[in-house]
């Protein structure tokens, strides 16, 4: 097989070719470079850890193996989950992204072997499915609802784009722009030929909006949109009880308002549905867009951004089903989720979406990634058993190579650009430029966060004209102050906060000006809608993004200067909570201390029910067997660093002294 030309430009995951439908835009590849800081050293961990930790388990759990069946021509010998192919193409995104900040031999080679496999296994006509080639004899299309081919060739076409978007061509003699050009022209043959089909988990509309923009042939989009369409006409149904309603199959997506069904499939498909909208402004697919996400934010998302209530199925439950312990909370969901939120971003400018983005990705994300680069979590509940350990791999991998292409994409989420402002949504230490309609803003972004609250823009080169810098204000900080050059702006030269979060500043700016805002990072007592059931009685605590948690480990629990395990045990927030400087491993952290109490055993008989006036059920202090003050503080840590220093329990949400404890 040949190669043909590919263009290559420097790009990010998500550029509309559009912007008559977008309220802010992306600053595009190389305008931003994390420098240091929290998440500058975990794309380097990525980089130097996790990504080659990644290429190890392709070969060694048969990821790879199933490519060289399908390139050899045999029918048998497939290692099972039927959609090991995209872990493939997601750890070729990761490189690929990971390459504009400066390319690593060996990832290099892996990504030039691999394509060569993979052109290798292409069937003459483009198709390529190494699950279908090998272990049904190549019979295509035989399984809508779970055969994942679709999802499959949409992850190849995402990691295509981050190669054409990474700034050359990635050694090898065959691109991987060619194979996916190859399987995307098969697609557009064949797919409306068979005007019933439709893959039960969407992933392939936003990838196909995204080959039209980075090709510019309108057919890709054409076809995203038909995939949108096809939807709702109840034709996927699965044995086991997967009903039309899982697949987002119950009711055309533009007639939909709740978010439901698996939630990885229902996130991949509204970020392509945002994308269609940014493309084509049909106005209809962003109403859904804004009603699902109010009701997934109203009461189908938890503390952490995590979403999936139900092991079943890895689902969305009804409103406020939000068990801890039960929370499924994938990985993939908590990625998919921050691909939604930033389109959302990028289409209304409302900070509300970066909000939840910075919730997910501190939290339901972050949880994901063991400390040590190369262990993980695939479900991310609230409240763990004890024993609960991270793994090095999963027969299902989907979470640990997604997480790779996120981490090593980062920085373009942080920023994006009007034709005369800077807007900063995520805080973290880069270097950042745009280019606005009057030239060039150029500067470090300079913080901390997430341990403290003051990030600043010092600029370093400025267009002759004024521009606006804007900085969200999280809707945690009770109060945030903007600063220019150490001088507070009292209104004057700030706009304020405005319906959609953010402080603006703008001015003509000169190299060296610093504008800086600064935020409230004090503990914060959280307490549930009293609808969820199972969190009655009970408060959590946050500081900064992070939501914490209180860990058991190792036979008892974090304690002050004593351990215990977490049964029986009640916070009393209401007597203040402190900081305490910490470290988990290597990580440097900021614990968070809260008085403490303890609730002896209900009954020697071992009836867990007592009647009014029993005492010890109800919290008060005044019936015999009640709760008692005095017992050692509790120490919280952030949740994401739970179950980094062997097999633990843990919880995130604490009965509350006076309150009636449920959970």
């Amino acid at each position: 097989m040949t190669s043909r030309p590919v263009e290559y430009k420097v790009g990010s995951p998500v550029e509309p070719r559009s912007y008559d439908h977008v309220a802010v835009r992306p600053l595009g590849g190389g305008s931003v470079r994390l420098e240091g800081g929290f998440w500058g050293e975990r794309q380097e961990l990525n980089r130097d850890v996790t990504i080659p930790h990644g290429t190890e388990m392709l070969e060694q759990w048969g990821s790879l193996d199933n490519l060289r069946a399908a390139a050899a021509g045999a029918d048998q010998g497939y290692r099972l989950p039927l959609f090991m192919d995209s872990d493939v193409y997601k750890v070729l995104e990761a490189i690929a992204w990971e390459r504009q900040h400066g390319p690593v031999r060996a990832q290099e080679r892996f990504f030039a072997e691999t394509v060569g496999l993979l052109a290798a296994a292409q069937q003459p006509d483009g198709y390529l499915n190494s699950h279908v080639q090998v272990a049904q004899s190549g019979k295509r299309f035989a399984d809508p609802a779970m055969g994942h081919e679709l999802y499959c060739a949409g992850h190849m076409f995402q990691a295509a784009v981050a190669e054409s978007r990474s700034g050359e061509p990635l050694a090898g003699p065959v691109s991987l722009g060619d194979v996916a050009g190859r399987f995307a022209g098969y697609l557009l043959a064949a797919l409306p030929a068979m005007p019933a089909y439709l893959d039960g988990h969407a992933e392939v509309e936003m990838a196909l909006v995204e080959l039209y923009r980075d090709k510019g042939d309108e057919a890709y989009l054409a076809l995203a949109e038909d995939l949108i369409g096809r939807r709702g006409k109840a034709r996927l149904n699965y044995p086991g009880g997967f009903h039309p309603d899982y697949f987002q199959d119950d009711i055309p997506v533009t007639d939909a308002k709740a978010i439901r069904g698996h939630a990885v499939r229902a996130l991949y498909l509204l970020s392509g549905v945002t994308d269609a909208y940014i493309e084509t402004g049909r106005r209809e697919l962003l109403v859904s867009c804004l009603a699902q996400w109010d009701d997934m934010v109203g009461g189908k998302a938890y503390l952490t951004g995590g979403l999936g209530s139900r092991h079943e199925g890895e689902a969305f439950g009804e409103r406020f089903e939000l068990p801890s312990d039960r929370a499924y909370c994938e990985t993939c969901a908590a990625i998919a989720s921050i691909m939604w939120n930033w389109r959302m971003t990028l289409a209304t400018g409302d900070g509300r979406y970066a909000d939840l983005l910075e919730r997910t990705l501190y939290n339901g994300f972050l949880s994901g990634w063991g400390l040590d680069g190369k262990t993980f979590f695939y479900v991310n509940p609230l409240r763990g058993g004890y024993g609960t350990t991270r793994q090095g791999w999963y027969r299902v991998a989907c979470c640990p190579p997604n997480l790779m292409r996120l981490i090593a994409s980062l920085e373009h989420y942080v920023a994006t650009r009007t034709p005369d402002g800077l807007q900063i949504h995520q805080f973290m230490a880069a270097t950042v430029e745009a280019e606005l309609g009057g030239g060039c803003l150029r500067g470090n972004l300079l913080t901390e966060y997430p341990h403290k609250g003051l990030v600043s823009f010092l600029v370093l080169e400025a267009p002759d004209g004024p521009v606006e810098i804007s900085f969200r204000v999280p809707s945690w900080s009770p109060e945030a102050v903007l600063a220019v050059n150490g001088s507070t702006l009292d209104g004057a030269g700030a706009t304020g906060i405005t319906s959609h979060g953010y402080l603006r500043a703008r001015g003509t700016w000169q190299p060296g000006d610093e504008i800086s805002i600064e935020l409230a990072m004090g503990p914060r007592v959280v307490r549930p809608d009293a609808r969820i059931d199972s969190l009655r009685g009970c408060f959590a605590l946050e500081r900064g993004p992070f939501v914490y948690c209180f860990e058991s480990f190792g036979g008892g629990a974090q304690a002050g200067p004593s351990t215990r395990a977490l049964d029986g045990v009640y916070g009393v927030p209401g007597e203040g909570v402190s900081e305490l400087p910490d470290k988990i491993l290597a990580e440097d952290i900021v614990g968070l201390v809260v008085p403490a109490g303890e609730r002896q055993p209900y009954l020697a008989r071992g009836w867990p029910y007592l009647q009014a006036g029993d005492g010890n059920g109800d919290g008060d202090g005044n019936g015999k067997g009640e709760g008692r003050m005095g017992a050692a503080p509790l120490k919280a840590v952030p949740y994401y660093t739970w179950c980094n220093r062997g097999p633990s329990e843990m919880r995130v949400w604490l009965p509350e002294l006076g309150a009636a404890a449920t959970e």
